[in-house]
Formats: C-alpha cells, sequence, structure tokens
C-alpha cells in the first residue's frame, strides 16, 4: 500500500490501543451521566431498572435482551421485562434531555439534522407496526417494522437523538391489532415524513443547525420539501434517479414565432445526468476517509422538478455527485436545495456526506448498544428500549471523545454541566445508590478504535 495509507493505518491502529487509565471511575461516570435522565422517573424501581437496563446494554452480552440483561444481575426476569414492557413511563423527557446534551456538546451553527428511515425484519404479525413493507436492510420488501431516526452531524461527532415508529395504515385502522399492540389511542396514522416534521419541532431548536438532509426516500415528495421551506429550513434531501426535472440553465428550444415562449422539456434526472459533458464535472475533497482523503465530482444547477401531481415545483437547486467504484463505473447520487447560488460546491459536498453519518450511527447503536435486540411485541415495550439504548450509544460517543482527550481532567463526566433536574433532588434519592454491573461488563462493550469526525477545510 501507499505510504500515506501506512501511515495512516498505523495512526488507526495506534488509536485502537485504549490504557487502562481510560476506564478509570468508569461505573461512577455512568452513574454520573444518568442522572439527568432519571429525574424524569417517578419511582425508585424505575430509576433502579432503567440504570440496569441502559448498562446492561452497554455490556458485553451477546444478545442485549431484556431476560440476558436480568441474568447479568442474576436478577429474576420479570422485574426487568415488566418494566420495559409493562411499566408505563414516558420516555419522551428522557429523549428531549438527550437532544439538548448532544446540541450543547456537539453543536455547530452549520450543524445539520438528519432524518432516515431503518427497517427491522420480523417474523410473524403480531408485533406492533410490522407489515409487508420497504426493508432497506434486506433490500426487499418484507416483514419488518421500521422506524423513522432523526440525527445530529457536525465536525465533532454525530449522534442519534430522537425516534418514531411508523403505524402503517392498516394498523392505524386495525382496532383488535391495536389494542392487542397498546398503541394508544392518540396516535394516528403519520407518514414517516409527518414524522420527521414532529421530531424537528420537537427538537429543533436545541440542535444549532443550518441544514436538514436525508436519503431520497425523505427526499422524493416534493411536499415534504415544500414544508421544509415554508418552515424557513435550508434542505439537501437525496431523491430518486426517475426524478423529473426541468434544467433552468440550458437553452430552451428555438421560438416559433408565435404562442408562448418554449421551455426546456422535464426528463429524468439520470438521463439528464448522462448527457453532461466531461468539463461540466467538478472534483473536491469532502473530508479525510478511512482509506485516504475522500474526493467526488460535482455538478450543481438550477432546475424545477415535477410534482406528484403532475404539476411543477418551485425553483431548487441540482446537486449531482459521482464516485467512481471498483468496476471502474460511477454511482450517482442525486440531490434538491432550496438554497439560493451563494451555496459552494464544497458546502454542498460535506452536507451530502454529512446525511450518510446516522447510518454510522444506526450501525453502531445495533452493535454497540443494543438497538435491535429487543424482544418486545407492544407500543410501550419498544419505546422503552429504544430510548435506553439511544442513552447508552450516547454514554459510549461521549467515552470514545473523551479517550481522545489527553486531558487528566476528561475523567470527569461529560454530562456534568448539563445537570438536569438537580434542584428537584432529595437527600433520600435512591437513584445514587444505585448497584451497576461490574466495571468489566460495561468495559467489554467500549469501542476499542476512534470513528473519524466530519471534517474538512
Amino acid at each position: 500500500m501507499e505510504g500515506r495509507f501506512e501511515r495512516r493505518f498505523d495512526e488507526m491502529m495506534e488509536q485502537a490501543n485504549v490504557s487502562p487509565d481510560l476506564l478509570k471511575d468508569l461505573l461512577p461516570r455512568v452513574s454520573e451521566f444518568l442522572q439527568p435522565f432519571l429525574q424524569s422517573l417517578s419511582e425508585p424501581f424505575q430509576m433502579k431498572h432503567a440504570t440496569e437496563y441502559t448498562t446492561g446494554l452497554m455490556s458485553g452480552l451477546k444478545h442485549k435482551t431484556g431476560e440476558g440483561i436480568a441474568y447479568l444481575y442474576d436478577q429474576n426476569r420479570k422485574g426487568i421485562q415488566n418494566f420495559i414492557g409493562q411499566t408505563v413511563w414516558d420516555h419522551q423527557p428522557l429523549l428531549r434531555t438527550l437532544a439538548a446534551q448532544v446540541g450543547t456538546e456537539l453543536g455547530e451553527p452549520d450543524g445539520v439534522i438528519v432524518f432516515d428511515p431503518s427497517a427491522f425484519p420480523k417474523k410473524g404479525n403480531k408485533s406492533v407496526g410490522v407489515a409487508k413493507q420497504w426493508c432497506g436492510r434486506l433490500g426487499k420488501v418484507e416483514n419488518c417494522q421500521v422506524a423513522v431516526y432523526m440525527g445530529y452531524v457536525t465536525r465533532k461527532e454525530h449522534e442519534i437523538v430522537n425516534t418514531r415508529l411508523y403505524i402503517p395504515k392498516e394498523w392505524a385502522k386495525n382496532r383488535r391489532r391495536r389494542k392487542e399492540a397498546g398503541v394508544p389511542p392518540s396516535i394516528e396514522f403519520r407518514t414517516r415524513h409527518q414524522l420527521a416534521l414532529e421530531m424537528l419541532e420537537e427538537c429543533g431548536e436545541v440542535l444549532p443547525h443550518t441544514w436538514i438532509a436525508g436519503d431520497d426516500e425523505m427526499g422524493r415528495p416534493s411536499g415534504f420539501r415544500l414544508k421544509l421551506r415554508g418552515l424557513g429550513q435550508r434542505y439537501l434531501l437525496a431523491v430518486p434517479s426517475n426524478t423529473l426535472i426541468r434544467d433552468l440553465e440550458a437553452t430552451p428550444p428555438a421560438y416559433p414565432g408565435r404562442g408562448p415562449r418554449p421551455r426546456s422539456p422535464f426528463i429524468r434526472v439520470d438521463v439528464w445526468c448522462k448527457k453532461l459533458p466531461e468539463d461540466a464535472w467538478t472534483t473536491i475533497d469532502v473530508r479525510d476517509g478511512e482509506k485516504g482523503p475522500l474526493v467526488i465530482e460535482t455538478v450543481k444547477r438550477r432546475v424545477q422538478a415535477r410534482t406528484e401531481k403532475g404539476g411543477t415545483g418551485p425553483d431548487e437547486v441540482l446537486f449531482v455527485t459521482r464516485e467512481r467504484q471498483a468496476d471502474r463505473t460511477y454511482k450517482h447520487d442525486y440531490h434538491l436545495s432550496n438554497t439560493g447560488p451563494d451555496v459552494s460546491l464544497k458546502e454542498y459536498g460535506r452536507v451530502a456526506k454529512a446525511a450518510h453519518r446516522i447510518e454510522e450511527c444506526i450501525k453502531r447503536a445495533k452493535g454497540e448498544a443494543g438497538l435491535a435486540d429487543y424482544q418486545v411485541r407492544n407500543w410501550i415495550g419498544w419505546h422503552h428500549h429504544q430510548t435506553l439504548s439511544l442513552l447508552a450509544a450516547w454514554f459510549l460517543n461521549k467515552e470514545t471523545r473523551r479517550g481522545k482527550n489527553t486531558d487528566p481532567g476528561a475523567h470527569a463526566c461529560a454530562s456534568a454541566e448539563l445537570d438536569y433536574g438537580a434542584d428537584r433532588r432529595s437527600p433520600e434519592d435512591e437513584s445514587e445508590h444505585l448497584a451497576l454491573p461490574s466495571e468489566h461488563a460495561v468495559a467489554t462493550a467500549q469501542r476499542t478504535s476512534a470513528i473519524l469526525p466530519l471534517s474538512f477545510t
């Protein structure tokens, strides 16, 4: 391999070495980290089980289910399983606290909020929201649950801050299935895009940002882009290759001398792209990647896109990237934005690549914090597990960043300045004395290699 890649490989291997000092006072940090989240739980047993479950999700268990976590603590499984799947407690305050912490610690004015649907393959038809629908993990329509995740990306790091379970129409209209799965009466059918807008309204103000991004499932409906435009949000959303666009910078057909002047016809964006001359593409260096600098070729145009009903949408910027694959072919990605002409190609490229970071977050949460390891079928259980899994993923994120900080003071819990609800604690608060698993059990789940930050010049 080339010398620069050898040096980068050596740097990454050096980063993978974990000093024993980094695990010093790990359990007190876990306890301190959880305090702001536990304030919204009303009963001591809820605080106890929330602590056990979250730390169990960080442990080295192969299957991070309620049963497995209970056995980790040498407990009867029913206590923790009932806490996750039966006990009523509101998960939303925990997610709001999570978003506030992420916004404070990772926040940058030009941060990127990313929305991404993710599927969980399932067997049977009893699990809440399960249906035959598109499963990106399998690349086909399959029996699965779908959640919409809200992520936050800056140069410092990236993290998931909120989630919503998508309930298909057949579920929303079926009283029997709703009752069996415990779906609250207040929950009505919402499209995945409506769920994203709800999360944006709930958390957007605590996440400093300039951009909204998402994959082509999020960018496909013109109505979603119009909603964001109406909210004053700047977006860069991927769109499918069959999106119909009109190039407003192209020379229109000749005027025949009568009637309205003809305009450039609508054309599929992938077909339009194939007709571009080679000199239309500009090469930009987006950021450092694991295998060297990440270089992409880009082009932008002012366009209009067809709406779903055959109408003509407002002026938008089409931003296209292409990357050469191993077989020497190009992979193209297409995006639409409501920005003006002042935005540079490099800025578009940064945001387009930032949108991919949420996929890393989901993989990270599944692999390290048991995001997909739940064995619950009902509404309450799904949201309780997901919430505590996101908290576990955030703690591991913080520990990884702490590991990069050589300042001895970094051993303190990174969330100490965000001690939400501290004024409400009583001296008898049992949450400060909750039992935690052995330090080894938590430490075995810590990441031993650094995640590269989103950085660029």
